[in-house]
């Protein structure tokens, strides 16, 4: 009953993310963690490698506490301390696989150099120059 709680969809809907979680034996700030980096437009390189350990030792720590409810290891008020922190868990990491790009003036130069690339390639094709260019003649 536990796991189909954690499992359902929409488990994560209403549910606050955590303040404090223990994660790998370290207590993690989770709230003001998830709220900091999600509050910047944008995050840079060395940040998102931050983020992205903060969120493989989350999956690590949530895989952890649905084995420990799984086993029926532990009592019916502990196993519902842990669904609870599996949900919340759950919401952490869904705020944190929503955040937007990294680097918004890389993707915009991408944006531009294809855009540049599209129109020289329409241009040769309007004036006859695509096969000069191969060889074609």
């Amino acid at each position: 009953m536990l796991l189909e709680r954690v499992e359902r969809d929409g488990a994560t809907v209403g549910v606050e993310i955590p303040d404090r979680i223990e994660v790998r034996g370290e207590p993690v700030d989770l709230r003001e963690f998830v709220f900091e980096i999600k509050r910047r437009e944008t995050i840079p390189p060395g940040e998102r490698e931050r983020v992205e350990r903060a969120k493989r030792n989350l999956r690590r720590e949530r895989l952890r506490r649905i084995e420990l409810i799984e086993t029926g290891d532990v009592d019916r008020e502990e196993g519902e301390e842990l669904a609870d922190a599996v949900v919340g868990i759950d919401r952490a990491l869904n705020a944190l696989e929503n955040l937007g790009p990294t680097d918004l003036e890389r993707e915009e130069r991408a944006r531009r150099t294809a855009d540049t690339k599209r129109w020289m390639s329409f241009l040769k094709k309007a004036l006859g120059r695509e096969e000069r260019t191969r060889g074609i003649r």
